[in-house]
């Protein structure tokens, strides 16, 4: 099949294409791309050329892949997996983004759409109050360095010994909200400077935190969903997405900029700068490996005092408290990262770069309370259409190293979007529509409009037809806080 690109893709099954690995010189494995004909005809070229680029490089395992969400990013496709050999493999600060650990997190509420659309303005006033947005926002925790470093080491669970949270959110995060081997010793001290004041921050871009609702007509999978604690009837959810913030950012820039050099001392040439790389088990991945994991670890820390956050919002404006309006964490799942897991061939360096781990029933890392249906997936959407709960599938850990989507993809760039429609106005029409937005800057809500993403319906058709994750719930937004 020929496309908008100078590479043969071969169709392997109605959501699978497949670019030989003859089709470029230094390739060492298969391209394969998920999605549907009409998701790859109107992909960007560019993720045609990084993905066959990402499968140049040493060490890889069976295929570099890419999600339906799949566009043009920084090295990696956004939507790209890749694992590696820990042996003969590299690590890739563009396999994993710049926003290290940049997840989601869905909590579930047991409050009806009728008991909460009367107080939705004075609940996203409130909620727009008690967590920061936008770029340079700032927390309320208060940290010296050593407290920092233990954050680090922690995670979300440093939050929870301090009263942020509930000791089973932490069953509920995957790795449990704390990946071990962080070292803070491996971090900059200007690493540290950005991001010791931003815990609890929801940062830019297309971060957001999203009131939604559950109807039982949008429910696909009444029994797992049942699991999860979604119940329908117009059950409101809030969903959470960010990371690391300029922690993150400036552990990445520090780590290219040590692996630039690196690459002429262990002699790897890549065909795109932003794939720079080091061999996994050489000192330099070692101590990128540890510092990357000290920002996965402060992005789970931060979505847990952003959870602390929204249950003394839903407190203030309900007057009962969270146990009681049934606040429990459904799940929280990282989509930039790096990490050492298992499969048939071994232990392998599995990098996603806007890409969610979807590991099938009866994987140990799965919470034991979902062990049964699979890990839970969160796929969010654009803030005027809605986003999906899906669980993982033995699919996923056969055929994409446990691995799904993570969102919807965006189809326009910021600057095209700010060019097609005023922040003001999209406010003004998505209130209209039923959702109230707060935004710091009406630019960067311009920038995150519906019609810059792909549907989000037919990405999430795609894995669900694919095998590689089960749709279980559709919920949709009807109130949004942008940085």
């Amino acid at each position: 099949m020929k496309l908008h690109t100078a590479f043969t893709v071969k169709r392997v099954s109605d959501e699978v294409w497949e670019i030989p690995a003859t089709e470029k010189p230094g390739m060492l494995v298969p391209a394969r791309i998920y999605a549907t004909e009409a998701l790859l005809t109107n992909m960007d070229s560019g993720v045609f050329e990084q993905v066959t680029n990402v499968a140049c490089l040493p060490g890889i395992r069976r295929y570099a892949l890419c999600m339906p969400d799949g566009h043009w990013g920084y090295g990696f496709p956004i939507g790209g997996v890749a694992a590696f050999d820990p042996q003969d493999g590299v690590i890739s600060p563009g396999g994993v983004g710049y926003d290290i650990n940049c997840g989601m997190r869905l909590i579930r509420t047991d409050l009806t759409l009728a008991e909460v659309r009367p107080r939705l303005e004075q609940l996203m006033t409130e909620l727009f109050r008690n967590v920061p947005a936008g770029v340079g926002s700032r927390g309320f925790v208060r940290l010296n360095r050593q407290e920092f470093d233990e954050v680090m080491r922690k995670g979300a669970r440093w939050c929870v010994e301090r009263g942020y949270g509930w000791q089973e959110d932490l069953e509920r995060i995957e790795e449990h909200g704390c990946i071990p081997g962080a070292d803070p010793q491996t971090v900059s001290d200007h690493a540290v400077q950005r991001g010791i004041s931003q815990l609890g921050t929801l940062g830019s871009g297309n971060h957001y935190l999203e009131v939604q609702v559950v109807s039982t007509d949008r429910i696909f999978d009444p029994e797992t969903a049942a699991v999860l604690g979604i119940t329908g009837h117009d059950q409101i959810a809030v969903m959470v997405h960010c990371g690391s913030r300029g922690f993150g950012h400036q552990v990445a820039s520090d780590f290219l900029a040590v692996f630039e050099k690196a690459m002429r001392r262990y002699n790897i040439s890549v065909k795109d700068q932003q794939l720079a790389c080091a061999p996994f088990r050489s000192p330099e991945g070692r101590q990128y490996f540890a510092a990357m994991n000290a920002a996965a670890n402060t992005a789970f820390a931060n979505r847990q005092v952003i959870t602390h956050q929204i249950r003394e919002a839903f407190q203030s404006v309900f007057n009962q408290s969270a146990e009681a309006l049934g606040m429990h964490v459904v799940y929280d799942v990282a989509h930039n990262i790096a990490k050492v897991e298992r499969y048939a061939e071994g232990d392998l360096v599995v990098h996603r770069k806007g890409a969610t781990r979807a590991f099938g029933p009866g994987r140990p890392e799965v919470p034991e309370i979902y062990r049964h249906i699979g890990q839970p997936v969160i796929c969010g959407g654009s803030m005027e259409t809605g986003s999906y709960l899906l669980v993982g599938t033995a699919d996923a850990m056969r055929d994409t190293f446990g691995s799904t989507m993570h969102g919807s993809g965006r189809t326009m760039s910021r600057a095209q979007a700010k060019r097609s429609v005023r922040g003001e106005q999209l406010q003004r029409d998505m209130k209209q529509h039923g959702i109230i937005v707060k935004a710091v800057s009406m630019s960067g809500l311009a920038e995150e409009a519906g019609f810059a993403y792909k549907n989000i319906s037919e990405v999430v058709e795609a894995v669900d037809r694919a095998g590689i994750t089960k749709k279980v719930a559709e919920l949709r937004p009807i109130g949004n806080i942008k940085g």
